[in-house]
């Protein structure tokens, strides 16, 4: 009887610390893109303000109001393909968590206006081809594939 219980009892530990084990897989958030400012951790969306859209770390998608509705998408809207994301403002939001930042859309925009700027930033990782004046090179070629949000330098508001 007494060996039963022991057998029950390491049963239960071993279940106990496989779950909290899963649950700490599943907290974890995305990478950030290399374009992200330099930084910060815990962050779950940037608000690019010259494009008036949303970065969500964890999912690696643009939020955009097109047609009524809030957008998810891998890639930016097609006015802001050539946007240079390595240059442009980027405001991190270290006070939301949540799935749905543009519930304070009206604010950020009256907050961080189209133009802002705020303080310097520094991207994750540099573009040497574009610090170089090379700005088509084989790293335009490799890494935007269509409408992935690099852009080629060129801003369009």
């Amino acid at each position: 009887m007494k060996t039963i219980k022991l057998i029950l009892a390491g049963i239960v530990l071993f279940l106990g610390s496989n779950s909290q084990a899963q649950v700490s897989v599943n907290v974890n958030i995305g990478t950030p893109p290399a374009w992200g400012p330099v930084g910060y951790s815990n962050v779950e969306f940037y608000y690019i303000p010259d494009i008036e859209c949303y970065y969500d770390i964890r999912f690696s998608q643009f939020i955009y109001f097109n047609n009524g509705r809030w957008i998810r998408s891998k890639h930016l809207p097609n006015p802001y393909r050539n946007y240079d994301l390595y240059h442009g403002h980027k405001v991190v939001l270290t006070d939301y968590h949540g799935r749905t930042p543009y519930v304070y859309f009206k604010n950020h925009k009256a907050k961080y206006y189209k133009g802002y700027k705020g303080k310097p930033q520094k991207s994750i990782e540099k573009r040497q081809d574009y610090y170089n004046g090379n700005k088509n090179n084989k790293f335009e070629n490799k890494h935007n594939h269509g409408n992935n949000g690099l852009g080629n330098g060129n801003k369009k508001h």
